[in-house]
């Protein structure tokens, strides 16, 4: 508790009863029992706590009985119930106005002052005869009637305004009663045992309602506000609203109390008092029966420290809101409360409650985290000051607190990454202290938040940690979180954490040394081969040392390093990777070619040329180890050998007749002149030289069938090169070349022999794409005619044919000819004379001679 009023007698030993008091500004106006009505002027002395009390007017005849008041200095009126009827008089004269006659025989009345949408005052009046209610509004210097009459169940004993509603208290119950046009009543609860009930106006436009030792504060749709009711020590007689405080006065005393927070602040004890009364702000008055006090504010700056030394800083949040000081001072006053509020909250363990105060505050998130065990340095943390020691937390307690501090870190970090666009890179925050030091770089903020995250994240949420660590904008500070990771033994969070800051050779040495423990989550090469594919083409100089023990001990799943269907992979330099190979792992590199031929399309000829070279050391290497362990080659056509051998020249043959990317001259001198002679005969044929390849095909091989397949896939009657390849089959057939003519491919053969019948069979089944007369030259002179019957009667037919195509195309194209002019013809016959009569179908105007 502490004093939040003064008492300070006004009138002592009055003569005459009070039965009323009304008061505004620095007037106090009584009606005493006796029907005196006194007008008192009171003026507060400069630097004390003592008034001057003035009687400026006294109307001893005003009423018989004066029942109630109440002035509305916003129109100089007084509103009076006297003898059981409503009168209206001058404020300061008591000159009578106007009375409300259809109020006759009034027991209760309350008025409301309105102000509407454009800035105009009404005011309204609600007046209880019997059990019924007359609404009237004051206009041109007079009331008049609101709306039709509300009939209520019993006489109302109290009531007050509440927007568009009245609460009326009855001898039992209270009910709350539309006006706003749907005219409904609604009962609320019971009296409670008090003989009279109690409804006093608010200054929100609420109403508090009494039920014996209870006061509820109500809406206009009878909601009760409040969570809890307000219990005073006895039953309130009356009260008044002076915010934050709610002034009650009880048989013995006035008892001060709050809403919100619901606390008892002061009890005022005075002699039997009975009324209250207030003027205004900080203007109230109580009265006995002979006796009235004024209840003077104590200086609210006084209030304040005396609250803040009793942890009361919600209620000094409300007093320091509502002091009349600039606008800086307030909010710092204001700002330095509110982080005392939630220190306070956080040393009783309600850490929800302080962090979500601390996040509505622009208080340093350092000076938050210096509230916690461990999270940040010892060194910076000295710096900080609080207002009372920090209570220590383990166990079950820390790990609620490290919740709530996540949710207020997470908050505030938001709003930072928001901010970090901002040509200003400087943070305004407060400290929780005067005096202690705050950071005002945005950046740096950011990095002790984030590593705080982390760090409560490893006590309380171990998944979060890698899902912090991957994100874009993580600052966490490596070398403390590099710390708090291998203190926990979370290694694989290590290796996001080095990742995401650019380490990449860290991560690396950690992922080497892990997979070589038995316990470790890293165990194994897979999180190595994983790492290095995703580094690209600007870590080569890592990539490719890292790799290294990965393709030596699991040679199959480190090719995937170079050759996995990711981005990254796929943009690594080739001719880098397939050097490194070359050098390294020469066996891989065939797998490697293969894959960036085949999968992803590479064009370059230095690697199709490259893939033929292995392809042919390999076969070489294989032919000679057959030859060893078999004595001779197997008589087989090339690629259908067994194992490895008949593999490897079967990709060969069909890469070299399936790629058109290779340069063959380039190739031709790796092949030798006593093996691979099929692989060679493809090469000469790529180099346009068909002659040689057919005397490898005719003369070596001796297979007739390959040279025909030759000739027909390499037949091409546009080309030069390649539209006589049929004639140079025939020419092997029938004009062998001369052994010594053709090198060293023909040292093991004998004699080369002409094949009459090979020859006929080419001219009978291929005559259309011969030169029939250069075949005919190259026959022997004692060919016989009927051994060419077959061949002259099909060039003969096939000429015939030809010839009458032609003759019917002729024809037709010059029908079309003749067709075309007779159309010609018809069309140039039509005219059109223009005339100067003529009119434009377009414009509608007359043509002429314009």
């Amino acid at each position: 508790m502490h004093d939040a009023f003064d008492p300070v007698p006004i009138l002592e030993k009055l003569p005459l009863q009070i039965e009323c008091m009304a008061a505004w500004e620095d007037w106090l106006l009584i009606g005493t029992k006796q029907g005196h009505l006194l007008l008192y002027r009171i003026k507060k002395e400069t630097g004390c706590n003592q008034f001057e009390v003035t009687l400026e007017k006294s109307n001893k005849n005003f009423s018989k009985k004066i029942q109630q008041i109440h002035v509305v200095p916003n129109f100089k009126i007084l509103v009076s119930l006297l003898d059981s009827n409503v009168y209206v008089h001058d404020l300061l004269t008591f000159q009578q106005i106007t009375t409300v006659s259809k109020a006759k025989g009034a027991s209760l009345l309350a008025c409301d002052l309105q102000h509407t949408h454009t800035g105009e005052e009404v005011l309204r009046m609600c007046v209880a005869v019997r059990k019924k209610l007359q609404l009237y509004f004051w206009k041109d210097r007079d009331f008049y009637e609101l709306q039709g009459d509300f009939s209520v169940p019993d006489v109302p004993k109290s009531m007050a305004w509440c927007e568009s509603s009245i609460c009326v208290g009855f001898k039992r119950d209270y009910y709350l009663i539309r006006v706003d046009g749907k005219g409904s009543i609604k009962e609320l609860f019971p009296t409670g045992k008090q003989l009279e009930p109690l409804v006093a106006p608010l200054a929100d436009r609420k109403v508090a309602v009494g039920q014996d030792d209870l006061t509820v504060v109500l809406n206009e749709e009878g909601t009760c506000t409040q969570k809890c009711a307000l219990n005073w020590t006895d039953i309130p007689m009356a009260m008044e609203h002076q915010p934050p405080y709610i002034v009650a006065v009880l048989p013995r005393y006035v008892e001060i109390r709050t809403f919100e927070p619901r606390l008892l602040v002061q009890s005022i004890e005075l002699q039997r008092p009975r009324f209250i009364a207030s003027g205004g702000t900080n203007i109230v008055y109580v009265a006995s029966n002979h006796f009235v006090w004024r209840l003077v504010p104590v200086s609210i700056a006084t209030q304040i420290q005396q609250l803040l030394q009793d942890k009361q800083f919600e209620l000094a949040l409300q007093l320091a809101r509502m002091k009349e000081d600039s606008d800086s001072e307030k909010h710092h006053q204001i700002n330095h409360i509110q982080n005392l509020y939630a220190f306070n909250l956080f040393c009783q363990k309600r850490f929800d409650d302080s962090m979500q105060v601390f996040a509505m505050l622009g208080t340093d998130p350092t000076h938050v985290i210096g509230l916690y065990p461990d999270l940040l340095p010892t060194e910076y943390k000295k710096q900080i000051q609080y207002p009372n020691p920090v209570p220590g937390l383990s166990g079950a307690e820390l790990e609620k607190a490290h919740l709530a501090l996540i949710d207020y870190l997470a908050q505030k970090r938001s709003h930072l990454v928001k901010q970090l666009n901002d040509t200003d890179h400087h943070s305004s925050t407060s400290p929780l202290m005067e005096g202690t030091p705050t950071i005002k770089s945005r950046k740096k903020l950011l990095q002790i938040i984030d590593t705080t995250l982390l760090k409560c994240y490893l006590h309380t949420n171990m998944a979060l940690v890698a899902p912090l660590l991957r994100l874009e904008n993580n600052h966490c500070h490596i070398e403390e979180s590099e710390h708090v990771l291998k203190k926990a033994h979370k290694y694989s969070e290590l290796i996001i954490l080095y990742e995401k800051k650019g380490l990449h050779e860290k991560a690396l040495q950690v992922l080497v040394d892990q997979s070589k423990k038995a316990n470790s989550p890293l165990k194994g090469h897979e999180r190595t081969v994983q790492y290095l594919q995703r580094l690209g083409a600007d870590n080569l100089s890592l990539v490719f040392p890292y790799s290294v023990w990965v393709l030596r001990d699991f040679p199959e799943d480190g090719l995937k390093i170079f050759t996995e269907d990711l981005p990254e992979v796929e943009a690594l330099p080739r001719k880098e990777v397939l050097n490194f190979l070359m050098e390294n792992f020469r066996p891989l590199a065939i797998p490697y070619l293969e894959h960036i031929i085949h999968i992803w399309e590479e064009t370059g000829p230095q690697f199709h040329n490259c893939l033929i070279k292995l392809y042919c050391e390999k076969v070489q290497m294989l032919m000679k180890k057959y030859i060893e362990s078999s004595n001779g080659l197997p008589l087989v056509p090339a690629g259908s050998e067994e194992g490895e051998l008949g593999e490897y020249r079967s990709k060969l043959l069909a890469f070299l007749e399936i790629s058109n990317f290779y340069e063959p001259d380039g190739l031709i001198s790796d092949f030798p002149f006593n093996g691979l002679l099929e692989e060679r005969a493809l090469l000469l044929g790529r180099m346009g030289k068909h002659e040689h390849a057919l005397v490898i095909y005719v003369h070596v091989l001796k297979n007739i069938r390959m040279a025909e397949d030759y000739c027909n896939k390499y037949y091409d009657r546009t080309q030069e090169g390649s539209k006589d390849v049929y004639l140079s089959l025939l020419r092997m057939y029938l004009s062998p070349p001369d052994v010594h003519c053709l090198g060293p491919i023909m040292v093991k053969l004998e004699e080369p022999q002409a094949n009459l019948q090979a020859a006929l069979n080419v001219l009978e089944l291929h005559h259309g794409k011969l030169n029939t007369t250069k075949a005919i030259h190259l026959l022997p002179a004692n060919t016989q005619i009927s051994e060419i019957r077959t061949f002259l009667e099909k060039v003969l037919e096939e000429n015939a044919q030809r010839k009458r195509f032609n003759q019917v195309l002729k024809n037709l194209l010059h029908a079309e000819y003749l067709r075309v002019q007779e159309e010609r013809i018809s069309h140039q016959q039509v005219k059109c004379i223009i005339t100067e009569e003529k009119v434009c179908n377009v414009c509608k105007k007359k043509i002429g001679n314009r």
